[in-house]
């Protein structure tokens, strides 16, 4: 366990950690604790690669998976405090060749971007519709790093549901996001999170991770079996999909990314509030997610924060705004529950704090 400082908190947390990451079998595991909104330490438990016996670390990247949603979503609302956009604004005041949106029964329905931000605007996920793009050629390798020619993967399926009437996960939604942001901002997508967010944080390691490119220290990924038996899962190409679930980085700079969070170094206070206030459904229904982020308990602390899930990783982030406390968690086993890690955590923290 790599930390900050020595104390009984940290011994704690420790030890916590490494009995939930031996009871879930977890290859690699690593944690970061926020107290007082500040970094308090760090913990690494397992291997960053099994076959060649390499130990996680604090230089391990693991993949930021969904949590890259948080980052799309920053990044747009910052755009909208500096009067780039409204997130009133519909999808073709952006991308006016973006197909009209329709429903099964073939009615045309316009998308407001804080619908996609809420995960209410109907745009297909993975397996909870039909998915139909544009078939299009390629000459040049790696085409989906342009972000709007990814949508072009899903441009022509029917919206799953009226919009505003259904709360519908969509990380496709966060990729029409993505696009948005590009046109909105007027330089690559990547480029302007690496700007508005990752530099005003001290994020050093935090980039797309694009599957042909050599990352050092990029963590194996495992998967379990039927049979039990763990092993290295695929390497996925994720640049399809980057504003909804294609990141990459250290814990260290999750950890800052949460730490920025609580110190609202990112955002106005309005902004933040808007952000993590759980939003309503047309018929007044409220959800569990606001503008990127959703509320989630742990051991009794109601946080805000977001979980990721994909090949070769698990990961989840999240802050008590009521002690200004944090816990971010990531793992290269996809089999692994971080929320129970988290909550073991915070657990931890609450008994020795």
């Amino acid at each position: 366990c790599l930390v900050a400082q020595t104390s009984s908190i940290e011994d704690t947390v420790h030890a916590a950690v490494q009995v939930e990451a031996n009871r879930q079998q977890a290859v690699g595991v690593a944690v970061g604790v926020l107290i007082d909104s500040k970094i308090a330490f760090y913990c690494c438990t397992g291997l960053q690669d099994r076959e060649e016996i390499i130990s996680v670390s604090r230089s391990t990247m693991f993949r930021w998976a969904s949590i890259s949603k948080s980052l799309t979503a920053i990044t747009l609302l910052q755009l909208a405090e500096q009067d780039h956009l409204s997130i009133d604004q519909t999808v073709h005041e952006f991308l006016a060749d973006y197909p009209a949106q329709r429903t099964l029964d073939g009615q045309s329905h316009e998308i407001t971007v804080e619908q996609l931000l809420t995960h209410q605007a109907g745009i297909v996920h993975y397996n909870n519709g039909v998915v139909k793009g544009t078939p299009r050629e390629y000459l040049r390798p790696h085409p989906f790093k342009h972000v709007p020619l990814a949508l072009n993967g899903f441009n022509q399926s029917p919206l799953v549901h009226i919009p505003g009437t259904a709360y519908s996960y969509t990380t496709r939604g966060y990729i029409l996001l993505s696009a948005i942001v590009e046109q909105a901002g007027g330089r690559p997508f990547h480029l302007q999170v690496n700007r508005m967010i990752a530099k005003p944080l001290g994020m050093n390691t935090l980039q797309p991770d694009y599957q042909w490119k050599r990352i050092p220290h990029r963590a194996v990924g495992y998967r379990k079996l039927k049979t039990g038996k763990i092993v290295p899962s695929s390497d996925t190409d994720v640049s399809w999909k980057l504003g909804g679930g294609g990141f990459i980085s250290t814990i260290d700079d999750l950890a800052k990314f949460a730490e920025g969070l609580l110190q609202r170094k990112l955002v106005s206070k309005e902004t933040q509030q808007l952000m993590f206030a759980p939003h309503t459904l047309a018929d007044g229904t409220t959800t569990n997610y606001g503008l990127g982020f959703k509320t989630k308990e742990f051991n009794g602390k109601l946080t805000v924060g977001h979980s990721g899930s994909q090949e070769k990783t698990k990961t989840q982030l999240a802050i008590d705004l009521q002690t200004q406390s944090g816990v971010v968690v990531m793992s290269n086993s996809e089999f692994v529950d971080t929320a129970k890690f988290t909550e073991v955590i915070f657990k931890a923290i609450s008994a020795t704090h």
